[in-house]
């Protein structure tokens, strides 16, 4: 007998970028959502990590998914505020939702990252409709493994 997961964690996020409201993982609840933890001075997020976020944004947004990028910052602090994401954000011409991951105050793992037990960035987290996680994923992902987990989630009722 499988026993049911609980809804992942909620973000701890201190400013949004990209979206009028902040955005809650229960609030989307019913969409399928894809988390994309990144910083943006991580060569593997910015050649990798990112375009893809952007790309299944572009892609999916007509089929009940979501996605939210998550600034999580625990190196270079002083090179990653948000004022420079912000400028990060129109240069890349980045149109998905950017939460900035809450400090926890000593220059260490943010709030989200330590909840989600991520070891790192990029990392990519899908939660289905019920808000559950069904994929944690350090480093990148393959477009088309990526695309059949995204399809999959997305079939389901």
């Amino acid at each position: 007998m499988d026993i049911p997961k609980p809804p992942a964690p909620e973000l701890d996020v201190t400013q949004w970028f990209n979206t009028a409201t902040p955005l809650t993982l229960a609030g989307l609840r019913g969409k399928v959502v894809l988390l994309h933890a990144f910083q943006m001075l991580c060569p593997a997020c910015v050649k990798l990590g990112i375009p893809q976020a952007q790309q299944v944004h572009e892609q999916f947004a007509r089929q009940d998914v979501v996605v939210i990028g998550l600034h999580t910052v625990f190196e270079h602090h002083d090179a990653m505020q948000p004022v420079s994401l912000a400028a990060f954000i129109h240069e890349y011409r980045l149109s998905f939702p950017i939460g900035v991951d809450r400090p926890d105050g000593q220059r260490g793992i943010p709030m989200t990252m330590r909840a989600y037990d991520m070891r790192g960035t990029p990392t990519l987290i899908l939660l289905d409709r019920q808000g559950r996680m069904r994929q944690h994923s350090f480093g990148h992902v393959p477009d088309l493994a990526l695309g059949a987990a995204i399809g999959m989630l997305a079939a389901e009722s």
